[in-house]
C-alpha cells in the first residue's frame, strides 16, 4: 500500500495485541553465538548448555550436628537412667568408641551416626550418651544436596547470584552462555533535538529511554543519531543496522503525512503488523527486513514506551534466547474509576499509596500518549483487557510494575 493510500486508510482494523506480538515473535529466531565464560561474569547471563555436577556436595559422608560419631549399635537401648558408656577416641571409631564432630565434619571411618552434643557427658575419658541413635542418623551422606551427575540447569535459564554459588559448590568454574542480543535503536523526526529546543523543536528523549530499557532487558544497544523524516535516510539507517538482531525506531510509525517508516520497511521486507488494538500507542507497526524483526514505535512517549514493552521487550527476549518473565504486579484498591474502549487493551497509568492500611491505586490525571510525566511520575500501570470496558472505582486491580522487568 502506498503511503496516500495508508493515510487515507488510517486504523479501520487493529490487530489484537496477543495476536500481534504472536505474528511478529514467529518470525523471530533465537541467535547462536555463545561464549565461554568465568562464573565470576556469568551473573544474568543465559546459558547456552545444559549443566550437570561434576562433583557431588557433599564429597564425602558428614557430621550433621555437634556431638560425638558412634557405631549406632553401640547406642542401643541407651537412656536417661540407663546411658551408654563409649570411651573417647581421637580418630576412626571402633567398638566401644565415640569421637567428638562438629557439623559439617568428615565422619570419622568406622562411625555411622552421629549423637547430639546435649544428650552426651563427658566424665573423665569415658561419653556417657543418654539416647539412642538409628544408623545415618545424623549423618549427610555423598550427594545429599546435589549429586554427581545430576542435571542442574538446562539452556535459556538465566544465572542469578544463588545458581553461582551452586555452580561453585560442583566444582564448575565456567559456563558457555549466549551473548547478548542487539539492537539498533533509530529515532526519528527532523523536530527532534537533544537540548535547547527552539520554535517547533523537541527534545529527543524516546531514543534515550528505549536504548536503556533494552540494556536493562539484557540486551546491548547502539543508540543512533536522529534520523530526518525523509524515506532515504529512514531506509539508510535500517539497513546500517541489519546486522543486529533487532531494529527499532522511534517516531515516524503512523499514517501521517511525515510517517514515512513503515512504507520504508515493506519496501525493504514487509511489513507484518501495523495498528494495534491497545491504548494508548495504537500507531505502532512490526515488520521484518532480511529476517531481521524492525519494531516501528510511536513518537508519543507514552505509547513509545508502552509498546517497546508490549513488543520489543519480549523480541529482544526471544532473539536472546532469554527467557520472558512475568511483570512484578501488586493488588491495590482502585481509586478512581478507569475506563476502556471495547475491544482496545488499555494502559490506565496510576501512583500507589497506602490508605487505612490497604494499598491504594489512583489513576494518573493525565490522559493521551504525549504527557511523558504520567509514566516516569506512576508506579505502574493497571492493563484493563479486551474484554472489558474498565474498571470502577474501589475495585481490586494488579498493578504491573513493568520498568523493574528484567
Amino acid at each position: 500500500m502506498s503511503h496516500d493510500d495508508l493515510e487515507r486508510a488510517g486504523f479501520k482494523d487493529r490487530t489484537r495485541v496477543d495476536e500481534a506480538l504472536s505474528t511478529v515473535l514467529d518470525a523471530v529466531a533465537g541467535h547462536d553465538r555463545t561464549d565461554r565464560v568465568a562464573l565470576g561474569r556469568a551473573d544474568g547471563r543465559v546459558l547456552a548448555e545444559t549443566v550437570t555436577a561434576p562433583n557431588p556436595v557433599p564429597g564425602y559422608d558428614r557430621a550433621a550436628m555437634d556431638g560425638y560419631a558412634v557405631r549406632a549399635e553401640d547406642t542401643f537401648g541407651a537412656s536417661g537412667r540407663s546411658p551408654a558408656v563409649l570411651r573417647e577416641g581421637t580418630d576412626s571409631v571402633v567398638p566401644g568408641e565415640a569421637v567428638r564432630v562438629h557439623t559439617g565434619s568428615d565422619l570419622p571411618d568406622g562411625a555411622d551416626a552421629v549423637v547430639m552434643v546435649e544428650e552426651t557427658e563427658t566424665v573423665g575419658s569415658d561419653v556417657e550418651v543418654f539416647d539412642a541413635v538409628a544408623e545415618g542418623e545424623n549423618v549427610g551422606d555423598v550427594g545429599e544436596d546435589v549429586a554427581e551427575g545430576q542435571e542442574l540447569y538446562r539452556p535459556g535459564h538465566r544465572i542469578r547470584p544463588s545458581d553461582l554459588g551452586l555452580l561453585k559448590s560442583v566444582g564448575v568454574d565456567q559456563v558457555t552462555v549466549y551473548d547478548p542480543p542487539t539492537v539498533g535503536v533509530v529515532p526519528t523526526g527532523e523536530e527532534l533535538v537533544q537540548r535547547d529546543p527552539g520554535p517547533g523543536e523537541v527534545i529527543e528523549t524516546n531514543g534515550l529511554t528505549v536504548s536503556r530499557l533494552a540494556d536493562r532487558w539484557g540486551a546491548v544497544p547502539a543508540y543512533r543519531n536522529v534520523v530526518d523524516d525523509d524515506p532515504n535516510a529512514i531506509r539508510a539507517a535500517i539497513q546500517r543496522d541489519l546486522a543486529k538482531d533487532v531494529v527499532v525506531t522511534t517516531g515516524g510509525s503512523s499514517v501521517g503525512e511525515r510517517d514515512y517508516t513503515p512504507e520504508v520497511v515493506d519496501e525493504l521486507g514487509e511489513v507484518l503488523v501495523h495498528g494495534v488494538a491497545l491504548k494508548p500507542g495504537h500507531p505502532v507497526a512490526l515488520g521484518v527486513v532480511e529476517e531481521t524483526p524492525v519494531i516501528m514505535l510511536p513518537g508519543y512517549p507514552v505509547a513509545c514506551i508502552i509498546n517497546a514493552v508490549q513488543f520489543l521487550r519480549p523480541v529482544l527476549k526471544t532473539a536472546g534466547n532469554m527467557p520472558i518473565p512475568d511483570h512484578p504486579t501488586v493488588d491495590a484498591r482502585l481509586e478512581r474509576k478507569v475506563s476502556s474502549e471495547p475491544g482496545t487493551r488499555t494502559f490506565a497509568r496510576v501512583r500507589l499509596s497506602e490508605a487505612d492500611g490497604e494499598r491504594v491505586a489512583e489513576p494518573t490525571r493525565a490522559s493521551g500518549s504525549g504527557v511523558l510525566s504520567s509514566v516516569a511520575l506512576a508506579d505502574g500501570w493497571v492493563v484493563v483487557p479486551e474484554g472489558r470496558e474498565g474498571y470502577d472505582a474501589g475495585a481490586t486491580v494488579a498493578v504491573e510494575n513493568w520498568e523493574w522487568s528484567a
